[in-house]
């Protein structure tokens, strides 16, 4: 084992996925044959999990030149929440819900730095893809501060399945897009929401767009087109804590 989030070893591999280990990815090297990688070949593809075949010397490197026997796994250093519980629990509590959903965020770092944001500005929860979305392995956890392991994490089969819970639990969804007029400080964040962030390079996903409640933008006055998605992030979640605490302010001197 080369850490808390890899180890290498068919066998070790095919234990970890029977144990219900959370695995973000494994290598396998190419051309690979034998029983016992046609068996964790069909765990692999009946449990879905992400793979990338990869040339030997990929995997020497991964497990520090130990008997990999041609494949590494990269285990989640966390343990994800079951968003639906996760729901009902928040909507349980005093506090008006804020999830932020990433879709197919794939940068580890802007991860983290998003995590490590969530956390400071009170959102109960954060939902990704299984497939395609960026890992939570130890650089995720390090770029967060640590946050990765103080905020309930959670994993979709797909993005549009969170979505159709969130909204049938009466939590208002808002994308992070340019394709609309609407601004940021036009949309009311004191009321229960999901913020929805897209990707690096394509952003939230058209069939995404589609089903969100409202669509808001930031402001941009200078010739770049966009900002970093961990830095857009930050200014929607800040904005949705700049209305609560003034409604929250309010109250308290009526």
């Amino acid at each position: 084992m080369q850490d808390n989030t890899t180890i290498f070893g068919i066998r070790a591999i095919i234990e970890a996925i029977e144990s219900e280990a959370t695995i973000n990815k494994i290598y396998l090297q190419k051309g690979l044959r034998g029983n016992l990688f046609y068996e964790l070949d069909k765990i692999i593809k009946d449990k879905k999990i992400t793979t990338s075949l990869v040339p030997v010397e990929k995997l020497d490197r991964l497990s520090k030149n130990n008997n990999h026997q041609g494949a590494v796994a990269q285990i989640s250093p966390i343990d994800f929440y079951d968003l639906e519980r996760l729901i009902e629990e928040t909507l349980e509590s005093e506090k008006i819900p804020l999830f932020l959903v990433l879709d197919q965020l794939s940068d580890v770092r802007n991860f983290g730095a998003i995590i490590r944001t969530a956390e400071c500005t009170g959102v109960n929860g954060i939902i990704i893809q299984k497939n395609g979305s960026a890992p939570v392995n130890a650089e995720t956890v390090k770029t967060s501060a640590g946050a990765a392991f103080k905020i309930p994490i959670c994993k979709v089969d797909h993005i549009k399945d969170a979505l159709y819970l969130l909204q049938a639990s009466d939590i208002k969804t808002v994308a992070a897009t340019e394709k609309t007029d609407d601004l940021v400080y036009d949309i009311n964040f004191n009321q229960p929401i999901a913020i929805v962030m897209g990707s690096e390079d394509k952003g939230v996903n058209p069939s995404v767009l589609k089903m969100v409640d409202y669509k808001a933008k930031l402001p941009l006055l200078g010739e770049i087109a966009s900002l970093n998605v961990s830095v857009a992030c930050g200014a929607f979640l800040y904005e949705t804590l700049r209305q609560r605490v003034i409604v929250s302010k309010k109250k308290q001197l009526t």
